[in-house]
């Protein structure tokens, strides 16, 4: 009886093991940039309960900011049978698409779902995927808006974009129409490899821009460091989609916090987990804005960022 009781009691806990969910995280990035997004992520999973290795178990794979190795990240993730896969950004969320089609599917921070064709809308997305969606190119021209407060005499303007992402396309369209209204030239960058980020800066320096937007990036994301202290070496004003930027020495953000978009997340794969199809799941927009000014990088451009503007901002730093 004993005997039967041990081996009944293993076979028990072989049984829990099984059952314990496996759920996949896909990042272009390096682990160290993602580690904030992959924290709030883990965050989402605490609040509703769930604890790492008990009650789930996570896969967490990173590109190393190269692109190219998520559809090979991809297939491993298949091959590991996970139950969810959740993607950091379009880059990746374009890359699982492409070697999955019956995993959910779950986006942490996509620009245009429904332009870049992962979902059929947001109320109804339909097959595998479904998420959350930054509305960036929507927040566009208020970069530009928030930028030309901040100096006031602004006439050119570099956009920094990378013209493969769909996203990003309508965020140059949307910034190009706000320009026109505010008799402001944009010169654009393109930014489609880590390759391109010296000759940015050079064009950059070579057209005499006057400051610079970079619109949401992946490529771009693990060179923030080098990008604001470029923007600081050359006395450039500068304004982003992320406040890790502005954290790392650029002057301001404005966008959704990708941090709380993460931690939301974990709200889709608990659904899904409980037997939701992404295919009902609404996609959710971002209901929290985040304009970020950083104040030391102010001072050492020479700029006198407006009271009612800091005021006016949800972090500063100083």
């Amino acid at each position: 009886m004993l005997l039967l009781a041990t081996v009944a009691g293993g076979l028990a806990v072989d049984a829990q093991t099984a059952k314990m969910p496996t759920v996949a995280y896909l990042s272009v990035s390096t682990q160290a940039v993602a580690a904030p997004n992959v924290e709030a992520f883990r965050q989402g999973l605490r609040e509703l309960g769930y604890v790492e290795g008990k009650s789930i178990a996570l896969a967490i794979r990173y590109g190393e900011a190269r692109s190219e190795r998520l559809p090979e990240l991809a297939r491993e993730l298949r091959s590991l049978k996970v139950d969810v896969i959740v993607t950091a950004n379009d880059v990746a969320t374009a890359a699982v698409k492409r070697e999955i089609q019956a995993i959910p599917i779950v986006m942490a921070n996509s620009v245009d779902p429904v332009g870049t064709g992962f979902v059929a809308s947001l109320a109804r997305p339909g097959g595998n995927i479904t998420g959350l969606s930054n509305v960036s190119s929507e927040l566009s021209g208020k970069r530009l808006e928030l930028l030309r407060e901040a100096v006031p005499r602004l006439s050119r303007v570099a956009f920094l974009w990378n013209p493969d992402l769909r996203g990003a396309v309508l965020d140059y369209k949307e910034t190009q129409a706000a320009a026109r209204s505010h008799h402001v030239e944009i010169q654009s960058i393109e930014v489609s490899r880590t390759e391109d980020i010296d000759g940015a800066f050079s064009a950059i320096t070579n057209q005499r821009a006057q400051a610079f937007i970079l619109s949401p990036n992946p490529v771009a994301i693990t060179y923030q460091s080098q990008i604001a202290s470029f923007a600081r070496q050359h006395r450039l004003p500068s304004m982003y989609g992320q406040k890790e930027y502005v954290q790392a020495g650029g002057l301001m953000s404005y966008g959704p916090s990708t941090a709380d978009m993460n931690r939301r997340a974990a709200i889709y794969v608990d659904k899904i987990l409980k037997g939701a199809k992404p295919a009902g799941l609404p996609v959710e927009q971002p209901t929290k804005f985040e304009l970020v000014v950083n104040l030391k990088t102010a001072k050492v451009l020479g700029l006198t960022i407006p009271q009612a503007l800091i005021q006016r901002a949800d972090e500063v730093i100083q």
